[in-house]
């Protein structure tokens, strides 16, 4: 039987990719985010830091050194290749957070250093789909909010330069000028106490609540509903490019490797037949 030919392939690369994809290093690495992040909230306490403030820098330093083991052995597993582990965005994402880690954590840079540190706990981001899924849909919803913002400031105008003119002398404190008054329709479409402000120029203006309340339809309700309708649009459309990548046809990798497997098995089989042809002879011979 003619044996299936099979390219071979860098095995550090192929060791390296399969590392990589196995579930327990994800797990590893989300776990270390996790620890990065709790050291990071116990050095915001002087008690902690009069302590075990070296034990806590020595946790920091074995964390960046386990993201920079991490990021090689990624860049491995593209074998004589090493510059796609750049062409996913995340990859950059989480490159960025480490070499921003290495800024020494003394001198004039010692408060950006420990910045940094905080945005590690972003690599979480990256380590779960689901949350890289979200983010996705927030950064392509950005040019639909975009428009959204452009109306609702609009709205905000007119309802300012008309809010000055009615009110700035009935109530000076929220409508004196027009960023004023501006800010005063921020917290009226915040919900915040903003009946206060209608009551007070309701005792003025009677149908003072004509202005206030198409205010609130058109700047809460419209609006807010239809930054979320973007936003479960662009979800959905995710999903559904998330989808197909799944359905991808898969890599030469992935087909070498079912090759191997394929090979292996038929080697074993073929030695079962062979074995299960000497042993019908010597059954025969007993038999006579």
């Amino acid at each position: 039987m003619s044996e299936v030919s099979v390219p071979q392939k860098n095995s550090l690369a192929e060791s390296c990719r399969n590392l990589v994809a196995a579930p327990l290093f994800n797990q590893v690495i989300i776990a270390l985010i996790m620890v990065n992040a709790v050291v990071v909230g116990l050095e915001t306490s002087s008690w902690v830091l009069e302590r075990i403030s070296g034990l806590l820098h020595g946790i920091n330093q074995l964390i960046l050194a386990a993201f920079i083991v991490e990021a090689a052995v990624k860049m491995a597993a593209h074998g004589n290749r090493p510059w796609r582990y750049f062409a996913s965005g995340w990859n950059c994402f989480d490159f960025t957070i480490i070499a921003l880690s290495l800024i020494p954590a003394a001198g004039p840079l010692a408060t950006l250093a420990r910045l940094v540190r905080v945005l590690r706990v972003l690599r979480l981001v990256s380590a779960f789909p689901e949350l890289r899924l979200l983010v996705d849909t927030l950064l392509r919803s950005l040019p639909s909010m975009f428009h959204i913002s452009l109306l609702m400031g609009i709205i905000f105008y007119i309802y300012g330069v008309a809010g000055y003119f009615l009110f700035h002398e009935i109530d000076p404190t929220h409508w004196r000028t027009l960023p004023i008054a501006l800010l005063s329709l921020f917290r009226i479409v915040t919900f915040e106490d903003w009946t206060d402000i209608m009551y007070t120029a309701m005792d003025a203006m009677p149908y003072a609540w004509l202005y206030f309340v198409s205010f609130v339809v058109m700047g809460a309700f419209v609006m807010i509903n239809l930054f979320i309708g973007v936003v479960l649009n662009n979800l959905e459309e995710a999903k559904l490019r998330r989808l197909d990548e799944l359905a991808m046809p898969p890599s030469q990798t992935e087909i070498l490797r079912e090759l191997r497997a394929t090979q292996e098995s038929l080697a074993r089989l073929q030695k079962r037949l062979g074995d299960m042809g000497e042993d019908r002879p010597q059954e025969k011979g007993t038999e006579s």
